[in-house]
């Protein structure tokens, strides 16, 4: 079947340029890693010793339909990545998957603090992810920024401490502030002093909100917080008027996001997961992009979510009808809205996604983009 603009084929989908900019170090190992780091580190938890087996386990217990028992399997992958070897191997594996998947720019987060049970300090676990990612960037040629995550259900002091490590780490590849956890009934606001101390130092901050809390979370990451970017934002849809499948209106907050670029990382597979959505077909996505939201896709957990970005584009393209152009733009998007600093974003915009889905196109015989504005 020859390829087209409307339908782009598998094949096509897994060589273009993506950009991810939400997933979580220790949501990403590889199963055999994790069976490798296990048996180093003398640890006995794991519910499986096959590798197949085991990423399937964590995959099926990830699916269950809301935030908690999502992130139950994380009890199991932070075990194992408690030494700098273990930290700077996963870092480095994370760029090299990147690269099989054809990702040119991505960030990766983590909680340096939930790695210091084993006798590392706070320094020590930076240094190591830092580290990992350096030589992978060298060795596969794929930019990373690492993004320091805080907990909605600890102290904000500790906030205010990491988002201290983050700044001390920011000249050598630690990029952003993230607040992370479960929304309801801890309150973005109560974590306010530190995100305050990111603002006055110039720092870039993303911030998890409206996955399994609706539109008020959204609204106090923004104006309590003042966040660059939502992580996730998926339950942003309760803001929008919906009748007879059309949006009639929107939302103050959804109309200050839209018009304000607020970057939105949804992650399909993920939402599904933790119940975010119902379903893949309810998935507001389409309807964000559709409006001209700065949507990103993402795939937040890969080993959790068993996904990939290849996977992630297709099931918008199969579930959606998304075409190249709309790909196009969700790579675009993602470039724009990462924390690399501004001559990077432009140079990886032009050297990466543009010249890579223009190469694709004339090698595959399609038409150049369609100028924005002229489709949905």
């Amino acid at each position: 079947m020859p390829e087209t603009i409307q339908s782009p084929s598998r094949e096509l989908i897994e060589r273009l340029p993506k950009v991810l900019l939400h997933e979580h170090l220790d949501g990403g190992l590889r199963p055999q890693t994790v069976l490798e780091l296990a048996a180093e580190a003398g640890y006995e938890g794991l519910p499986d010793g096959d590798a197949k087996a085991l990423g399937a386990w964590f995959n099926r217990g990830a699916a269950r339909g809301n935030l908690a028992q999502y992130l139950d399997g994380f009890k199991h992958t932070i075990a194992v990545l408690q030494t700098a070897d273990a930290l700077e191997r996963v870092a480095y594996e994370f760029v090299e998957d990147m690269a099989k998947d054809r990702v040119v720019y991505a960030e990766v987060r983590f909680a340096p603090h939930f790695h210091t049970s084993g006798g590392l300090g706070l320094d020590a676990v930076m240094l190591a992810v830092l580290r990992g990612l350096r030589k992978g960037e060298r060795d596969f040629d794929v930019r990373t920024g690492l993004i320091v995550c805080a907990m909605r259900n600890e102290s904000p002091d500790l906030s205010i401490k990491l988002v201290e490590l983050a700044l001390a780490y920011r000249e050598q590849g630690c990029v952003a502030f993230d607040l992370a956890g479960e929304e309801a009934g801890h309150p973005a606001k109560e974590h306010v002093r530190a995100f305050q101390l990111a603002q006055r130092m110039n720092f870039s901050t993303t911030l998890h909100a409206g996955e399994s809390f609706g539109p008020e979370s959204i609204w106090q990451a923004i104006q309590y917080c003042g966040a660059n970017r939502i992580g996730h934002g998926t339950r942003l849809v309760e803001d929008l008027v919906i009748y007879d499948g059309k949006v009639v209106k929107v939302g103050s907050l959804a109309q200050y996001v839209l018009d304000h670029r607020i970057p939105l990382e949804l992650c399909l597979s993920s939402n599904v997961d933790t119940g975010a959505t119902p379903s893949l077909k309810e998935h507001p996505f389409p309807r964000f992009l559709e409006l001209g939201f700065r949507v990103t896709l993402n795939t937040d957990n890969r080993l959790m979510s068993r996904t990939s970005m290849s996977h992630e584009y297709e099931l918008a393209v199969e579930t959606f009808g998304c075409t190249l152009d709309d790909l196009e733009l969700v790579s675009m998007n993602g470039m724009k809205s990462a924390f690399a600093h501004y001559d990077e974003r432009c140079r990886l915009i032009y050297e990466k996604v543009k010249r890579g889905f223009a190469e694709l196109r004339e090698e595959y015989d399609l038409p150049p983009r369609v100028p924005y504005g002229s489709t949905r």
